[in-house]
């Protein structure tokens, strides 16, 4: 089956969008470009562009609520191989601005759940490299 359209970007809504788009830009790599206060877009080296976008009354998701206010979408960030890796990548987000969304479980799973500065949910995955 033929695409009807190319994915263009994740467009995500958010008080600041250069402060965003900065925060994300050190999580996940690239420059913003941030010629418009209102939309900034970041394109991510080997990844999908990025666009912030400013939305007057932003209310940040409430996670891992689905009756009210759910989240409408998550971001998973390649953080390595090794727990070691996955726990330096979590102190550098935490010095970012991110807070720990969930703490349980953490030998079980091979994710960990954040929130960006903001309020959205993001993930540091550990993923086995071949």
């Amino acid at each position: 089956m033929s695409a009807v359209a190319r994915f263009r970007s994740v467009v995500v809504d958010c008080p600041d969008p250069r402060a965003l788009a900065r925060f994300y830009a050190q999580v996940g790599g690239g420059t913003p470009e941030d010629d418009d206060p209102d939309w900034v877009v970041l394109r991510v080296p080997g990844g999908p562009r990025l666009a912030f976008q400013r939305s007057p009354g932003y209310t940040p998701p409430e996670w891992p609520r689905a009756d009210r206010n759910a989240q409408q979408f998550h971001l998973d960030f390649d953080a390595g191989s090794t727990w070691e890796e996955i726990d330096a990548a979590e102190e550098r987000v935490l010095a970012l601005g991110a807070t720990v969304l969930d703490r349980e479980d953490y030998e079980k799973k091979d994710f960990r759940v954040y929130a960006d500065p903001v309020g959205h949910p993001f993930c540091l995955c550990r993923i086995e490299h071949d």
